[in-house]
């Protein structure tokens, strides 16, 4: 694919889409989900149809911005958005179903939801299969190449970063707030300390429960 620059002088991550959009597609939908490693909380997802021909500066994979970076780009691209859809899958899915098959049910909820409003012409995922009629690519590092896609993961990223507070308020004791459910040491030693929680995923927790174990 020809690189191509947007007027800021930078290279944009339009060539999945600008092929796309030649080719008649006009509606395309960028997928991704974050949380996949978490150890509490929900998988989220979010599928984003973007007008076709717009450039929004910044957009990158969620995991490369700052939490300021994302929070103003989350902003713009609910505004200049034509359809946006959420997905999520929780703990207890994914203890149910495994976590590869959690992150492919809320991404095809996130589908759902967005086509809602609109039905997308060709689907564009990080990495992954949804479950869906629709024609679609699984982009590997699809976040980092992918306006689209990369504005999904920013749209996922900041809905289960916000998630995460509320949680915390319900969990305080885990500090859900500031590892946003990740397996940090100081999450590790909270559920020593005080057990798993309903929201933990206890399929993930087998090494750390034991240690649990052996200290009472």
């Amino acid at each position: 694919m020809e690189a191509r620059r947007g007027s800021w002088g930078k290279r944009i991550l339009l060539d999945y889409e600008w092929d796309l959009w030649k080719s008649g597609k006009r509606l395309v939908a960028g997928i991704d989900e974050v949380g996949r490693g978490c150890l509490f909380g929900d998988v989220v997802a979010a599928a984003v149809v973007l007008p076709e021909g717009l450039e929004i500066e910044g957009v990158n994979d969620s995991k490369k911005l700052s939490e300021k970076k994302r929070d103003e780009l989350y902003d713009i691209i609910r505004d200049k958005a034509i359809a946006i859809g959420i997905g999520r899958a929780d703990a207890a899915t994914v203890d149910a179903i495994n976590i590869k098959q959690a992150a492919r049910l809320a991404m095809k909820r996130a589908l759902e939801e967005l086509s809602a409003t609109v039905e997308p012409d060709y689907l564009l995922v990080d990495a992954e299969k949804v479950d869906s009629p629709i024609r679609q690519l699984a982009v590997i590092h699809g976040d980092a190449l992918s306006q689209s896609i990369a504005a999904a993961s920013i749209i996922a990223k900041v809905t289960r970063d916000r998630l995460c507070l509320q949680w915390d308020m319900d969990y305080p004791e885990y500090g859900i707030a500031v590892h946003k459910g990740y397996a940090t040491k100081a999450h590790r030693e909270a559920i020593v300390q005080y057990g798993a929680s309903p929201m933990h995923r206890r399929s993930f927790l087998g090494g750390i429960l034991n240690e649990q174990l052996e200290l009472f």
